[in-house]
């Protein structure tokens, strides 16, 4: 990246955390776009490395967990034996949403299964200095996930939607929710996932990728998770959270004033 200067690589990395694609980011700046998408590459890199150095030891109360879906190469159903050696097909992203802070201080790339559900919640202990209570859906891969990772040192309710058929539609409606207590004593008030589901929208609106039913999907998962740990960086240290008049990680006291891309930029110089 010796070759752009420190104001071109900003210039890039604004387009790419706002959701610009790579080949218009590359018409946008003349930069040609495999200039274009090593530099997002490396970038992300440096935002995995950055990030997990500094989130652990969290003071979280409330935690929400979810999965968003997305794909690399082309679709699980369209993916041979060969492809999938090579990392293509669904690619789901687990997700943790501090509900006071809005900080995503963990996330895991990979299968929707129970073995990615137990390496994302063992990640996402490790980040932590403190009992919390944690929410998620009624996904079951999650009940052991959490009982492994966590043992009974946690506060854990599930968010049980239900779906039934209206009289008009033969189709499922959702039609209610219920919070169940699984481990220790949650409070049944804070069983919900409306934040992190929020969050999945953040990630749809800000990362091209991730915009449903165009050719901007990752060919490659180590670009994919590259662009995932770009897109986070922008969000907990730079992006201002409209309802907290700050940053996520000003919130959660883990940095001390709003990035500039800039800031970001550097990570690499």
């Amino acid at each position: 990246m010796n070759r752009l200067s420190i104001e071109r690589q900003t210039q890039i990395a604004s387009l790419l955390v706002e959701g610009v694609s790579l080949r218009a980011t590359s018409r946008l700046t003349g930069a040609a776009i495999n200039t274009v998408m090593n530099f997002a590459t490396d970038l992300g890199e440096a935002c995995q490395i950055y990030q997990e150095s500094v989130f652990h030891d969290l003071s979280c109360k409330r935690l929400q967990c979810d999965e968003i879906w997305s794909f690399v190469g082309c679709k699980e159903k369209n993916a041979t034996e060969e492809k999938q050696a090579d990392g293509m097909g669904d690619a789901w992203t687990w997700v943790a949403v501090d509900a006071e802070t809005k900080l995503v201080p963990c996330w895991y790339v990979g299968p929707r299964d129970a073995k990615s559900a137990e390496i994302f919640m063992k990640e996402l202990k490790s980040c932590l200095k403190n009992r919390v209570q944690l929410s998620t859906d009624g996904y079951k891969s999650y009940l052991t996930a959490v009982e492994t990772a966590f043992g009974d040192e946690i506060d854990y309710g599930m968010l049980v939607k239900l779906y039934g058929e209206l009289p008009d539609d033969k189709r499922k409606q959702f039609i209610g929710s219920t919070g169940e207590a699984i481990i220790g004593q949650p409070d049944p008030y804070h069983i919900r996932t409306g934040f992190v589901e929020r969050q999945n929208l953040t990630m749809r609106m800000h990362m091209r990728r991730f915009t449903r039913k165009t050719n901007a999907f990752s060919k490659k998962i180590h670009n994919h998770k590259c662009a995932i740990a770009l897109h986070f960086m922008y969000y907990n240290f730079s992006r201002i959270h409209t309802t907290l008049g700050k940053t996520p990680a000003m919130a959660a006291d883990v940095s001390n004033h709003a990035w500039t891309t800039k800031e970001m930029v550097m990570l690499l110089n």
